[in-house]
């Protein structure tokens, strides 16, 4: 049996209907009053899953605020995952990595094939998701991605928002900015077996140009946590959520 079918039902069948939203609160966002406000706003707009980072606490705060949205948990620390996971993480995820590149913090393809067989060592039966970084070449980013499958990732996740230089207002500057994560995509959904979560830089402009290139589902942060009012977090939640439905109808 495929890890993926331990996942929700509901989460299982967003995957497989290509229409996955997963809202992410912030790898380094370890403020209770702020995570809560985003898996409040995840779960009021309709997101099939919630990021949060790897602490116990902020699962159980992001559970119940979320009205039981499956939360999955980031860190580049394998050890740190089984505690989160005992507090009711649906999955865990390697990446991803745009807060550590400001401080010089690169991580290239046998760190990251290392911290995967790491996390897989020490959670052979939970749902992994591994991030490729942006950083490597696209070729390099599709062998990656080849082998985190075959050294146990259930997901693939892409990224680069931090690496897009948009030059443009309005939605071309949001198409700009997406467009390193959208050709990972792209590329890696080509080679990968497993789903690929297509993440970083994406707006509701963007996201089901991320579904057409061949992505699972979205993962979007800045676009909700940077914001303060939570009715507007709501809004932009239930916009993707829109987008992506229409994504949907369209392919079909």
């Amino acid at each position: 049996m495929s890890r993926l079918q331990q996942l929700p039902v509901a989460l299982q069948r967003s995957l497989e209907q290509r229409s996955t939203l997963k809202v992410i609160a912030g790898l380094m966002n370890f403020d209770a009053d702020s995570v809560g406000r985003v898996a409040r706003a995840a779960g009021r707009g309709g997101a099939d899953l919630i990021d949060v980072a790897c602490d116990p606490a902020l699962v159980a705060l992001a559970i119940e605020a979320s009205g039981g949205v499956p939360i999955c948990v980031s860190s580049v620390e394998p050890e740190l995952f089984s505690a989160a996971v005992s507090a009711g993480a649906a999955m865990v995820e390697i990446g991803n990595y745009d807060a550590f590149y400001p401080q010089g913090r690169i991580f290239g393809s046998a760190e990251v094939i290392e911290l995967t067989r790491r996390t897989r060592s020490l959670l052979p039966e939970v749902v992994l998701s591994v991030t490729v970084p942006h950083v490597l070449p696209m070729d390099q980013q599709e062998q990656l991605a080849i082998d985190l499958v075959a050294a146990g990732a259930d997901l693939i996740q892409t990224e680069g928002g931090t690496s897009a230089k948009p030059f443009s207002a309005g939605h071309l500057g949001l198409i700009e900015k997406a467009a390193p994560t959208l050709a990972a995509a792209h590329s890696i959904s080509r080679v990968s077996t497993v789903p690929v979560v297509c993440a970083s830089g994406l707006s509701a402009i963007t996201v089901p140009m991320a579904i057409a290139a061949g992505a699972a589902g979205v993962g979007v942060g800045s676009a909700v946590n940077r914001l303060n009012d939570e009715l507007a977090m709501v809004a932009v939640v239930r916009g993707l959520r829109e987008a992506l439905s229409s994504s949907v109808r369209v392919s079909v």
